[in-house]
């Protein structure tokens, strides 16, 4: 799951980014400025997470002040993984057990190769002021990071290299990238844009949009049926790749952040305010169900046969799916 960039954030670099560039002019030329790792915190899990993953077992979620934790035995305990850099953290993919990336503010590019325990930093622009909000790979070697103002970034050696290759002359932000079973990509951003490659992310096309807020998830389905979602609630469904929209009734104003379909067909989509909504009928319609503490959700992972992963503004919980059920 992926937020936006918030305005304290940028407050922050217009006071901090004079002092690092006074900083690196008195540094000698041969010193290259890196930023302050992570600091390990006993309360991690419970600290704002912003997205969470599950390969072969292994979950591993991201979020706050560079926090990364790990765990092998279903979310039963956590361990904080050695990061080296301390800014948000917003989104997080791999590949397999051992290979992944993750992504964040400072326009953080991470990557991993032994299941999240250590991590490599491979890019990192503070001066750029530009976020990066998901990350997503193809193959082992293929992937994007896409973010604020219309960054997008592609690799084609595994992340050790990016390179900034835009795909509209807007720089609206870019939010989050899914694929289709069919091969088709569709992206979610800001001012209610809706971009879809049908070439595996070498072109984009801009896609009509049903309304100019910001969608900050995507969930492809069957053939060409697709949701969108993202501010106050709005939910939409199209069947034909994207061309016409429906409205879909959500029950709620709430901002809708991340969706995922389970093994069984159910259709889950997370929210601020602790918002879940279930779909039993392939997203044309569904059912409201508030989590008690009203918490924010940021992501959602189906995390085995009876149960799922959520992160949030209350750091990592498991819930089982039976409470998706009234």
């Amino acid at each position: 799951m992926n937020v936006p960039f918030t305005t304290g954030f940028r407050r922050w670099l217009t006071v901090a980014l004079p002092i690092l560039a006074l900083a690196a002019g008195m540094a000698s030329a041969q010193e290259e400025i890196l930023p302050e790792p992570a600091v390990r915190a006993p309360l991690a899990g419970k600290s704002l997470l912003l997205d969470a993953t599950v390969a072969d077992g292994h979950f591993v979620v991201v979020g706050s002040r560079g926090h990364i934790l790990t765990s092998t035995d279903s979310g039963g305990t956590w361990q904080q993984s050695e990061v080296p850099s301390r800014g948000s953290l917003t989104a997080v993919y791999f590949h397999d057990r051992d290979l992944g990336w993750a992504v964040g503010h400072d326009s953080v590019i991470l990557r991993t190769t032994d299941g999240g325990i250590t991590w490599n930093l491979v890019n990192w622009a503070p001066e750029e002021e530009n976020p990066l909000l998901d990350v997503w790979f193809s193959d082992a070697d293929s992937g994007f990071a896409i973010g604020a103002y219309g960054s997008f970034f592609r690799t084609s050696d595994s992340g050790e290299t990016w390179t900034s290759e835009p795909i509209s002359e807007w720089d609206f932000h870019l939010h989050h990238l899914a694929r289709s079973a069919n091969g088709r990509l569709y992206m979610a951003a800001e001012a209610g844009m809706i971009y879809r490659s049908d070439d595996g992310g070498t072109t984009w096309t801009e896609l009509p949009s049903p309304y100019e807020g910001s969608f900050f998830g995507t969930l492809p389905l069957d053939e060409d049926t697709v949701l969108v979602f993202g501010l106050q609630g709005h939910l939409f469904r199209s069947e034909d790749a994207g061309e016409t929209w429906k409205p879909i009734e959500t029950g709620t104003t709430g901002m809708l952040t991340d969706g995922i379909r389970l093994a069984d067909g159910t259709i889950v989509i997370s929210g601020l305010g602790g918002t879940l909504l279930t779909s039993a009928d392939g997203g044309s319609t569904f059912e409201l169900l508030p989590q008690p503490d009203r918490r924010g959700i940021s992501a959602i992972v189906e995390a085995g046969p009876d149960q799922l992963l959520l992160v949030g503004e209350f750091g990592v919980k498991m819930i089982g799916k039976g409470t998706l059920t009234r």
